[in-house]
C-alpha cells in the first residue's frame, strides 16, 4: 500500500529533509519523490510505502504539520487518490 503526500509553501530550508525524516520516523518508506521551486513557493510531491507504516495516515498528517508549520501538508492513501482522479 501507498499514500501520497503533498507539501505546499513559501520556500525554506530543509523542507525535503523534515518531511522525510518524519516518514522515516513512522517506517513510512520513500519510494518517489518530486519537487519544485516556483519563485518563492515549494511544492513537493512524495509517494510513500506505507506496508509497515507504526501510526495511522491522519497521526503522519499531523506529524509532518507539526514538523513544518508554516506548509500546507495532505496525505491520501493511494486508492483514493486514483479514485479522485479516475476519469
Amino acid at each position: 500500500m501507498k499514500a501520497v503526500i503533498t507539501v505546499i509553501g513559501k520556500d525554506m530550508v530543509g523542507i525535503l529533509a523534515k518531511v522525510s525524516t518524519t516518514c522515516a520516523q513512522a517506517n513510512a518508506n520513500v519510494v518517489e519523490v518530486t519537487q519544485s521551486i516556483l519563485d518563492e513557493y515549494f511544492a513537493m510531491i512524495m509517494l510513500v510505502d506505507i506496508d509497515n507504516m507504526n501510526c495511522s495516515l491522519e497521526e503522519l498528517k499531523n506529524d509532518i504539520e507539526t514538523t513544518v508549520p508554516t506548509m500546507t501538508v495532505h496525505v491520501m492513501h493511494e486508492d483514493i487518490f486514483n479514485s479522485m482522479h479516475r476519469i
